[in-house]
């Protein structure tokens, strides 16, 4: 048993320090699935790596009740849906008309370039989109997730779900046809 899988449980039965023991072992797994998360952000954009992985961390162990997590590939799973939450949370705070609205930051330097259109927006879809899959197919939704948001190969997000790897490499396939032929209908 890995000392990941076994602070995970012991933070489960209540011990109080393992949290603490945890983060030092998957704050750089964490980190590079945030910065990973962030790269297809806009330029400017306020939210961090971070800021991200810590927020998630907190999501994660920082609650009233024990996590139960039923190994690495759950926790990942967990963390990888926390962080698309904390994103799409983000995205919606900067929609609303007090965050400045349908306002949009321009650089100096960009002034004079046409904008490409607001990853915010293209996220709130994304997001819409993968709720409307997990009602239909919460399978191919939790591979996405883990895929996407989690960043964890093929095999890692099989292992993480406890699928055949061909089942979850159909699943994926599904999904991306699924969410490509949403995103690509007219609002």
């Amino acid at each position: 048993m890995s000392d990941v899988t076994r602070l995970l449980e012991a933070a489960a039965a209540g011990d109080a320090r393992a949290p603490a023991d945890l983060l030092p072992l998957v704050y750089d797994e964490l980190r590079r699935l945030a910065a990973a998360r962030l790269a297809g952000e806009k330029a400017g954009h306020t939210l961090q790596a971070t800021a991200l992985v810590h927020e998630a961390y907190l999501r994660l162990v920082g609650g009233e009740e024990p996590q139960d997590w039923n190994g690495r590939g759950h926790f990942f799973a967990a963390a990888a849906e926390s962080m698309r939450r904390i994103l799409v949370e983000s995205a919606r705070r900067k929609g609303r008309r007090r965050h400045g609205g349908g306002l949009r930051r321009i650089e100096l330097d960009d002034a004079l370039s046409v904008a490409a259109d607001d990853p915010a927006d293209d996220l709130l879809d994304l997001d819409d989109a993968l709720t409307r899959l997990e009602a239909a197919d919460p399978t191919a939704a939790a591979v996405v997730k883990l895929r996407y948001f989690a960043g964890m190969s093929m095999p890692d997000a099989a292992a993480a779900l406890g699928l055949p790897l061909r089942t979850a490499e159909r699943n994926w396939t599904y999904a991306r046809t699924w969410l490509h032929r949403e995103l690509a209908r007219p609002s």
